[in-house]
């Protein structure tokens, strides 16, 4: 006999609906841009588990217990619930609204059917949902199929939106304590970074770390208590697919008392939010991550020429690699002084109306404490740069090929900047650098690393010779 046979349509059973209780919740990082978007529909995105301990009243002997509220989101195969002693699981049915809505959610559990007169048209058992009608199961066992009805009512406790966990149980009577705990989809959190930079003179910043947490369940989390966990596990994901909600209304939860608590969880890093939080369905909640912090920083502006990649054969014609001219990129770098999750970081500063301004902003991997963070801030509007080339000497007999370049680069602005400028010799991997009016600050086998003082409102030139060298087999 099938399990639905055997355990959901037993005679003796009785349908007991649960309302949720305060849970715990374990939220991953996400770096999901839709979870973090205005919306009010399920996410497929993101992953979270969900503690809960009920109460649940039993009459004693066999009867299916129904506990609705779930999110909309959950894993269905990996719902887990635990009576201890007090009852035996017989067997489990997770059951989703879906497209059909709030009523397809509920199969399985007691309703009354009313006409728009309010006279009570069936009541039983729902266990069929089509777009014309229902069908309910009545104490005869028999099954009516109702059009016309106006209103539908759930036992106490039930009728929520999305999904429903149906558990057939054989135990003792009395309330029976059980642990719940289910994955879910459509939460997820990211860690979203403030500086601000400090003064004139220098490079110093307040940075300010929160962590943004969305919650597109389709499920609100009253009085939670939350751990944040750091780190990219592997998630064996499926599309749900699009699901229609109805939004709630919640009141805000206070604010945590303290800074969260950081540990180490396996390979990952686990954040514990002091507290209790209110998460509603459709919402992004913040909390401070750690206290803010004044750090040294640096600021630099960067000219960079090609890369890495070198050709399978020496690159001789002589317009290769000829770049006219380019952007001059603003960065700004600093030492982590706290672990940095990944996330969004801002960098700001106070214009002179004494408005704080946006500088740009830029996404970062995770970050351990003591280490460099470096972040891409936008093209410096003030800042110019030209590319031209100097110097061809080909010599094929001899395999050799001098190329001379010159950088000009042009400061409209009133400070004064040092330009980084990389350069990639990329005609061939065998090259030297000859000579070079600036001496480089790095040299590696692919790069060439100038700081070159730009003073305000005036330009500033680099120039320097390469030197390629090929072997016959490399022609």
């Amino acid at each position: 006999m099938r399990l639905d046979l055997l355990v959901f349509a037993m005679t003796a059973a009785t349908s007991t609906p649960v309302s949720a209780a305060d849970p715990a919740l374990t939220i991953y990082r996400s770096d999901s841009d839709v979870l973090f978007e205005p919306g009010n529909e399920p996410i497929a995105d993101g992953h979270a588990v969900v503690h809960e301990q009920r109460t649940l009243p039993l009459a004693g002997g066999r009867q299916t217990v129904v506990i609705d509220g779930l999110p909309s989101m959950l894993d269905t195969e990996a719902v887990a619930i635990d009576f201890g002693g007090a009852a035996r699981v017989l067997g489990q049915r997770v059951v989703s609204a879906g497209e059909a809505g709030l009523l397809a959610a509920h199969r399985g559990e007691p309703v009354q059917v009313l006409a728009t007169d309010g006279r009570p048209l069936a009541e039983g058992t729902l266990v069929a949902v089509d777009a014309n009608g229902l069908g309910i199961r009545g104490a005869n066992g028999r099954v009516a199929y109702v059009r016309d009805y106006a209103r539908v009512e759930f036992a106490e406790g039930s009728g929520s939106p999305g999904s429903t966990l149906q558990v057939a149980v054989d135990g003792k009577a009395g309330a029976a304590p059980a642990s719940l705990t289910y994955p879910t989809s459509g939460l997820g959190w990211r860690a979203a970074y403030s500086a601000l930079l400090l003064g004139e003179d220098g490079c110093r910043l307040r940075l300010e770390a929160l962590a943004s947490i969305a919650n597109r369940s389709g499920r609100d989390y009253a009085g939670a208590r939350l751990k944040l966990v750091a780190g990219s596990p592997n998630f064996a994901k499926y599309d749900h697919g699009p699901r229609v909600m109805m939004m709630k209304a919640a009141a805000p939860a206070p604010a945590p008392e303290s800074a969260p608590e950081q540990s180490a969880l396996g390979d990952y890093r686990a954040y514990a939010i002091d507290g209790a939080l209110d998460l509603p369905d459709a919402s992004v909640t913040q909390v401070p991550l750690y206290a803010s912090n004044e750090l040294a920083c640096e600021r630099r502006w960067l000219y960079e020429n090609g890369g890495t990649w070198f050709p399978p054969r020496p690159m001789l014609e002589r317009d290769a690699w000829q770049a006219g001219g380019g952007p001059v990129q603003s960065q700004i770098s600093f030492v982590a002084a706290e672990n940095m999750p990944a996330g969004h970081l801002r960098v700001l500063v106070r214009d002179r109306d004494g408005r704080t301004e946006l500088l740009g902003e830029n996404r970062i991997a995770d970050v351990g404490k003591g280490r460099d963070v470096q972040v891409d801030l936008g093209v410096a509007f003030d800042l110019g740069a030209k590319r031209e080339r100097t110097t061809f000497k080909l010599d094929k007999a001899a395999r050799e090929l001098d190329e001379g370049l010159r950088i000009t680069l042009d400061n409209r602005g009133e400070r004064a900047r040092t330009v980084t400028v990389r350069e990639h010799p990329n005609r061939w991997r065998a090259w030297s650098l000859v000579s070079s009016s600036i001496k480089p600050a790095k040299q590696s086998p692919d790069l060439l690393e100038f700081l070159v003082a730009v003073p305000g409102g005036g330009t500033a030139t680099l120039d320097y010779v390469v030197k390629y060298r090929w072997s016959p087999n490399e022609d």
